[in-house]
């Protein structure tokens, strides 16, 4: 049998080890990266000097953000550690990128009522979740329809951000929208299935120890794209909607809406939890909601909430104050 070439095993090797399909794609990038900045020679035959070499290329020639140079570490250290299976020694003087610390762009209460408005069909009701619910972009377009729960008004979001579950709202606000699109997307369904389709993807070999559930409604996704498509076994399925979309209709709507900020679909989840909080939500509670690990991350929201100084009485401001108490006493 002929050994998979490095890019495929590097594939292989994700996938069993269940890393996303972009995180995925990330390291596959970079490594191709590191290979033609070498001149193709193969990583067994390179070490920590050539990572050292790499690396700094990135940050000073490239001059690339330090999570984009921190993705590109952490692709070599993957190659390197789980499919190569070779212990790398300390890298010492890698010319790292410096991380800044910067705050999240939060919209307003008013330019999120201004932006919906201006979405409409399934733009409208993804990002209606993103605010409403916390979610992630892409832990929107993942939904199965059985993890949509309207009596008890909750998401059950699946293998999130580190593999986790959590539950979330679901508002009350969306359901009625959301019951009639699941309605439309029932009937596509069925039709698939009556044309001999209807099947989706299942993780983890699931559809072998349920070999009726990928056709099973409960296991479609909320949010199926507009064409069958041919997966990686070459089954035609149904796979969800596709995110670019998505973000394109929240950038018009944006500037449709005159919105100014750096925003785009990941805001409406900032937005989420600054909103919460400024509604005097405790932290642990919208730290379990957005499935943070650590609360530290949470705080940042926190931050936002007393970005330039709104919660403190400028000196100014309590001068003249003064200055009209002393007039009325007068």
């Amino acid at each position: 049998m002929q050994k998979p070439k490095l890019l495929d095993e590097v594939r292989n090797v994700a996938r069993l080890r269940h890393l996303s399909r972009n995180t995925e794609s990330a390291y596959v990038n970079f490594i191709r990266r590191f290979i033609l900045f070498h001149g193709k020679r193969h990583p067994l035959e390179m070490g920590a000097d050539e990572i050292r070499a790499f690396l700094s290329f990135l940050a000073v020639e490239q001059k690339v953000a330090a999570s984009t140079q921190n993705a590109a570490f952490s692709a070599l250290l993957f190659l390197y550690r789980e499919v190569l299976k070779r212990e790398l020694p300390r890298l010492e003087g890698v010319e790292r990128a410096r991380r800044p610390s910067r705050l999240p762009v939060v919209f307003t209460r008013a330019e999120v009522q201004a932006i919906l408005p201006r979405l409409e069909g399934t733009p409208h009701l993804v990002v209606s979740l993103l605010y409403g619910s916390g979610l992630r972009l892409m832990e929107a377009l993942r939904l199965r329809v059985k993890d949509v729960d309207f009596d008890a008004r909750q998401l059950i979001v699946r293998s999130g951000k580190g593999e986790k579950d959590r539950v979330t709202m679901l508002p009350q606000s969306v359901c009625a929208d959301l019951r009639r699109h699941l309605a439309r997307v029932k009937l596509l369904h069925e039709a698939d299935c009556a044309r001999g389709f209807g099947e989706v993807w299942l993780p983890y070999a699931l559809s072998r120890k349920y070999p009726n559930a990928a056709h099973e409604w409960g296991w479609q996704y909320v949010f199926p794209s507009a064409k069958i498509s041919t997966g990686d076994d070459g089954k035609p399925r149904r796979q969800h909607t596709c995110d670019s979309p998505i973000q394109k209709a929240v950038k018009r709507a944006l500037h449709a809406a005159g919105v100014t900020k750096h925003g785009g679909c990941h805001t409406f989840r900032h937005s989420f939890a600054t909103h919460l909080l400024e509604s005097g939500y405790d932290i642990r509670t919208v730290q379990e909601l957005l499935g943070h690990k650590d609360v530290k991350t949470t705080m940042v929201y926190t931050h936002v909430l007393n970005r330039g100084g709104r919660a403190v009485l400028s000196p100014l401001d309590g001068q003249r104050g003064n200055v009209e108490r002393l007039r009325v006493e007068n």
